[in-house]
């Protein structure tokens, strides 16, 4: 996974997932659920080379970070709970894709029981 068409399309495989640009024109934000909604993936689009952060638990985030040079700290985020990563081939697809899908669950988890009984999640 090397551009935002693809990037986009992983995203948008996810159950209730959705694009806004909160932020401004080219900051990307990935959603989950309805009536707010939050945050599981970021990215700019006209980013040279293309970023995604992507929410991972604390442990993950470490692990990941000292395995992998293209995975830094979440940028502009919360350093703790979100990673960076730079795709430009340094990072194998199927973790990638594995990370997108971790974050997207992070965050399904993260919702109250009601909200998750509301989008069948």
């Amino acid at each position: 996974m090397h551009s935002i068409t693809e990037l986009r399309a992983a995203c948008a495989a996810l159950p209730h997932s959705h694009e806004t640009f909160p932020f401004d024109p080219t900051t990307l934000v990935f959603k989950v659920g309805g009536a707010g909604a939050k945050m599981y993936a970021l990215t700019d689009v006209q980013g040279d080379p293309v970023t995604v952060s992507l929410k991972v638990t604390p442990e993950r985030g470490e692990e990941l970070r000292a395995a992998f040079p293209a995975i830094t700290p979440g940028y502009h985020l919360n350093k703790r709970h979100w990673i960076t990563v730079t795709l430009d081939g340094r990072v194998p697809d199927g973790l990638l894709h594995e990370l997108i899908v971790g974050s997207h669950a992070l965050v399904v988890r993260g919702m109250t029981r009601a909200q998750r009984t509301e989008l069948n999640l």
